[in-house]
């Protein structure tokens, strides 16, 4: 059986206790805490876009918005 990989990505630096550095390439087997990493490893994910990437198909599954006013 396959395990579906997904993985955070972002133009802006990731950081945060969930996602601590060098871990910024990890992968994770579980959409739903792919999600949820993703949007907490951003200050404020209504101004900094960041996505879950379906790594096998290249599909982004998740993505904020990032259309915030920007600091």
């Amino acid at each position: 059986m396959v395990t579906s990989q997904y993985r955070i990505e972002s133009r802006v630096p990731l950081a945060g206790r969930l996602l601590p550095p060098p871990n910024y390439n990890r992968l994770y087997g579980n959409r739903s805490l792919a999600v949820a990493v993703a949007v907490k490893s951003v200050a404020d994910p209504s101004c900094e876009e960041v996505w879950v990437v379906h790594v096998p198909t290249g599909e982004v599954v998740f993505r904020t918005t990032g259309v915030g006013h920007a600091s």
